[in-house]
């Protein structure tokens, strides 16, 4: 599990890479949160958009989903920097506050039943409003949406 991890916007995949190092910092627009696995939050949320639902997947549906792309190579440091889908990216940045609270109730089911008293203590609707006040940023300059981790 990750335990740092950063939301950005970056104008391009070349740009978001070399963050892969230190880590986004203040140099560009971010949302933080902790103990979660970015990569499964971003296929969950695919998930939703593509196919709304309070139900949480199953999880050899999240599995056979289409996953984030890397931006970097993966290394064995746990360092990882993804690209969030720009279907995802236009999701988030349309998504009604209705939507965002019914995924976060599903998102939050399922890190529940997965992780128990180690899931996360962030408040997960706010890391998507969040995000997705991101995503409406990286749709209205063409950049991207991407995660950090560590």
């Amino acid at each position: 599990m990750a335990h740092d991890i950063v939301f950005f916007l970056a104008p391009d995949d070349e740009t978001a890479a070399a963050t892969r190092l230190r880590g986004p910092g203040e140099a560009f627009e971010s949302v933080s949160c902790r103990s979660i696995e970015p990569d499964s939050a971003i296929v969950e949320w695919d998930m939703y958009f593509e196919e709304p639902s309070a139900e949480t997947a199953p999880p050899e549906q999240r599995l056979g989903w289409a996953w984030p792309e890397w931006v970097t190579a993966p290394l064995n440091d746990g360092v990882a920097v993804f690209a969030l889908p720009e279907r995802l990216t236009r999701a988030l940045a349309s998504a009604s506050s209705a939507e965002l609270e019914e995924l976060a109730g599903r998102w939050t089911r399922r890190l529940w039943s997965e992780d128990g008293d180690d899931m996360t203590d962030d408040d997960l609707l706010a890391v998507l409003q969040g995000v997705a006040r991101l995503a409406v940023s990286a749709v209205n300059t063409g950049g991207g949406l991407y995660s950090w981790s560590f």
